[in-house]
């Protein structure tokens, strides 16, 4: 069944989309878990950073985080625990300078960045060749799996996916970001942005890039004057319009979860596909409520777990 209706009914006080994220991400955090780090230097210069856990010695989960995520973020932190209980060996990809030092060259990360997820899939399943690989994503980590799966077809080299609150539509999500109380979010993840792009600016300044001032406060500002021309697109236009996933859904043959929630601050429903959009093995699962990479029940992290079963239930199909 392509479409279903989640089965996560948070307790009344819970029913609300920005108390749902804010906790998620502030307050309901989950038990540290220890990992390892290592650094993986790309053909182009660069490196990316990768953590992995200690614990695992199971199939592999290639976990992609979201805009200024990190493996502190409190979902990766709880899809690790949750994961390595069930005998997966999760490993976290930063996204190029997202692991607290600045990456070497100009350009940085995106929603579209399925070249990094392509280079990182093919690494792991040479080093684990004899194990299975799954790919989790949040958020703009899942906008870019889910692009690069489509792109990719069955030559993914990926077993399994899941992909909880892609915005689908780039612009959808600037538009919905720059109205209203989502503007808080636009302003918070902005202002880490900015302090980002700036700790390369100053560390690289052979690069010569352009500052990240203030005035850009929104991201059709930030995108357009930084974003775009720093990855080859041109302006924020083009890069929303070549970036979104949504676009790449009918070509994915890898069995894939899809998790939306109806009332997510970061977007409006418009982004949600029909089902005729979707492929065969792919599945949507649309929640009335959870918020941005919520999905708290009263006191519990109810989206670490159902990550799990999800990836469970992949690998049951796939044996």
């Amino acid at each position: 069944m392509p479409v279903k209706t989640s089965q996560f009914s948070p307790p009344w006080p819970l029913r609300n989309a920005h108390l749902q994220t804010v906790l998620a991400s502030k307050l309901f955090k989950p038990v540290p878990h220890r990992t390892i780090r290592e650094r993986l230097e790309l053909p182009d210069g660069d490196f990316l950073d990768i953590d992995f856990s200690p614990h695992g010695q199971g199939d592999i989960v290639a976990i992609f985080h979201g805009l200024a995520g990190c493996v502190q973020s409190p979902y990766v932190q709880g899809a690790f625990n949750t994961l390595t209980v069930k005998g997966f060996s999760p490993v976290l990809m930063h996204w190029r300078g997202c692991s607290g030092e600045p990456n070497r060259l100009a350009r940085s990360y995106h929603s579209g960045a399925s070249d990094d997820i392509g280079w990182f899939v093919q690494y792991l399943a040479r080093r684990f060749k004899h194990r299975k690989l799954y790919a989790l994503g949040y958020s703009l980590g899942a906008n870019a799996l889910l692009k690069y799966l489509g792109e990719t077809g069955k030559h993914s080299r990926v077993d399994g996916a899941m992909a909880i609150s892609p915005p689908l539509v780039l612009q959808e999500g600037a538009n919905k970001l720059n109205q209203g109380v989502s503007r808080i979010y636009q302003s918070y993840l902005l202002r880490l942005m900015r302090r980002q792009h700036e700790l390369k600016r100053h560390a690289f300044p052979a690069l010569a890039l352009p500052e990240a001032s203030s005035a850009l406060n929104s991201f059709w500002k930030f995108d357009d004057a930084l974003t775009a021309p720093l990855h080859g697109y041109d302006g924020a236009t083009d890069y929303y319009t070549r970036c979104s996933a949504r676009q790449f859904l009918p070509d994915i043959t890898t069995p894939t979860h899809i998790l939306c929630a109806r009332d997510d601050p970061f977007f409006t429903r418009d982004i949600i596909p029909h089902a005729s959009e979707l492929a065969a093995d792919t599945t949507l699962e649309v929640s009335a409520t959870g918020g941005h990479v919520g999905f708290l029940q009263l006191g519990q992290r109810w989206l670490d777990s159902h990550v799990t079963n999800t990836l469970v239930a992949l690998r049951q199909i796939e044996n």
